[in-house]
């Protein structure tokens, strides 16, 4: 490695080593200096081609005599700003005179201060960005985040009927403030608030309103958040059509009421919030009820909920006098009357058919009690008949069938007697047979 000497020492003294070519290959033991960095950085920065930036003017300062003023740039969206030197030429060609807070587009080429080490831009052409392009923007945003679905209206949630905690996102001691909260307050006494101030316009009010929303939406006592703006121009409302802070509020937890400007003015954050409040006092209005109001609309239902239970009773009270009206109610021993009466007109009948049912039984008894008598070897003993039976019960059908003094008995209707078998005697004319008796009427 080569040595170069020191500045200030003769070729004798200690040489120092000599630079790295690049940043890459610096050590700590062969760093280098500052003024170095800043030369490569310098020289970085000069290759860059011209290039149109759009930012929004903070400061503009100008130099009479010296044909050169400087113009601080700002990002609209990030705190970041940038020194803009500038051509008295270039400003005279503007068709109207730059104020700070105009929105600009500008054609530059970087450069780069070694000594101080800061970037500017060194601008050669400014055109201002009108109205018309503005709301060309703001109308190509609107349909990207349509299409993403922010806005539809399936992701909007109801706001709760009595909130514990109302988020307020305003501008610092506003009127926007004291709209929402003395009407609120007005129609809710005992609503509270978590207030967060913050910038509403310029480049600092997207970032604070932003990170008010988190905070506030990070808290579980708040129930809603309302974010709120009086009214404005196009460019004073363009924080509220910012894409990251729209994306956040379709994004939120909480429900949002977006009460920004006048009814006439719709940033994009009222098409993403939950609900659009034409201004500060309809927010207000829309996110608390009214006290007076709810207690009228409580006396009328309660004075709806007493006729309702009056008439029921009335009806119930006509339905049961109509039923105690009738006879059956009036005299109760109506009914077991006329089922005495019933029951004994049965008994009349049942004792009637019985009785009826007997008479045929013993007639029919009577006739089967004939026939059986008409029947019986009784009947033919009656008529002179008699049975002659042996000592062991066998009926004598032959004269010769007994021996001579055997004793036999014989069965006449009047009853039965014995008898001695005597001699035979001489035949007599057959009498006619009696019929037989069956030997238990023996």
């Amino acid at each position: 490695m080569t040595q170069t000497p020191e500045p200030g020492t003769d070729g004798g003294a200690a040489a120092r080593p000599a630079l790295a070519a690049t940043a890459a290959q610096t050590t700590a033991e062969n760093p280098w200096p500052l003024r170095q960095l800043s030369v490569k950085v310098g020289e970085y920065v000069a290759r860059m081609s011209p290039l149109w930036v759009e930012g929004e003017i903070v400061q503009l300062n100008r130099r009479p005599g010296s044909g050169l003023s400087f113009m601080t740039l700002r990002d609209i969206d990030v705190d970041m700003s940038f020194s803009v030197p500038v051509r008295e030429h270039v400003l005279r060609a503007l068709p109207v005179e730059p104020v700070p807070g105009a929105r600009v587009v500008i054609h530059a080429k970087p450069t780069f201060w070694t000594k101080r080490g800061t970037l500017q831009l060194e601008a050669d052409d400014i055109r201002p960005v009108g109205l018309g392009e503005l709301l060309a923007r703001l109308e190509q945003l609107k349909r990207v985040l349509a299409a993403e679905g922010l806005f539809a209206a399936s992701r909007k949630r109801p706001l709760p009927f009595l909130p514990r905690v109302v988020g307020l996102i305003c501008g610092r001691e506003s009127a926007a403030e004291r709209d929402v909260v003395v009407n609120a307050r007005r129609r809710w006494p005992a609503v509270q608030f978590e207030i967060r101030e913050v910038a509403v316009q310029g480049a600092k009010a997207v970032r604070e309103v932003s990170a008010a929303l988190r905070e506030l939406d990070e808290r579980e006592e708040v129930d809603v958040i309302i974010i709120s703006r009086g009214g404005g121009s196009l460019e004073d409302l363009l924080p509220f059509s910012d894409e990251q802070l729209t994306r956040l509020v379709a994004g939120a937890h909480t429900p949002i009421v977006s009460a920004i400007g006048h009814e006439v003015d719709t940033p994009l954050i009222d098409l993403a919030a939950d609900v659009r409040a034409s201004t500060p006092t309809d927010a207000a209005k829309r996110v608390v009820p009214d006290i007076q109001a709810e207690i009228e609309q409580l006396d009328l239902g309660r004075t709806r909920l007493r006729s309702a239970i009056r008439a029921r009773i009335e009806r119930e009270q006509s339905a049961l006098e109509a039923m105690r009206s009738r006879p059956v109610l009036e005299n109760p021993s109506t009914i077991l009357a006329g089922r005495a009466d019933e029951i004994r007109s049965r008994i009349s009948l049942a004792r009637t058919l019985i009785g009826s049912r007997l008479d045929r039984a013993a007639d029919e008894i009577d006739h089967l009690g004939r026939q059986v008598s008409a029947l019986s070897p009784l009947a033919t003993l009656e008529r002179g008949y008699a049975v002659v039976q042996d000592a062991d019960g066998t009926i004598i059908r032959d004269p010769a069938q007994p021996a001579t003094g055997e004793a036999l008995s014989v069965r006449v209707a009047g009853g039965r007697f014995g008898v001695e078998r005597t001699a035979p005697a001489q035949p007599a004319p057959p009498a006619e047979p009696g019929p037989s008796v069956p030997e238990e009427n023996r």
